[in-house]
């Protein structure tokens, strides 16, 4: 006696349900993927080639007598946005003796302005912290 062949005809019976559950799930998980890359690749574009609607930078800064000290700031913004830069004075120790925010609510998109930070005791430095959008 021979032993039948226990395996269904190829054709005659169509694709098994395994098969077409791996087919959805390739493609799934091709659209997932390429959906992933382009959002990747969009956040890096924009961190690229995106600039800030404001920044600052401390230009100057000079020590006007033992309770002011005056900083010149350079604001490169979009025209319509306004923003604060908060500066604060420094003493020879390193300590605080002043802090200000100053605000920018001009239309223009090239700010450069000297502005007076009084202080508590002599300071021998000033420092920009942060520039930031209202």
């Amino acid at each position: 006696m021979s032993a039948a062949p226990q395996t269904l005809p190829e054709a005659r019976y169509g694709r098994s349900s395994d098969e077409r559950a791996d087919r959805t799930l390739k493609v799934v998980g091709a659209v997932l993927a390429v959906l992933f890359l382009a959002v990747i690749g969009w956040f890096g574009y924009d961190y690229i080639t995106g600039k800030q609607a404001f920044s600052g930078e401390l230009i100057a800064s000079k020590v006007v007598s033992a309770s002011e000290v005056e900083v010149k700031l350079d604001i490169t913004k979009d025209a319509g946005t306004d923003g604060v830069c908060t500066v604060r004075a420094l003493a020879e120790s390193g300590a605080e003796v002043g802090r200000k925010d100053f605000v920018f609510e001009q239309r223009t998109d090239q700010v450069t302005k000297v502005f007076t930070l009084r202080t508590t005791e002599k300071a021998t430095a000033a420092e920009l912290l942060s520039c930031k959008e209202r």
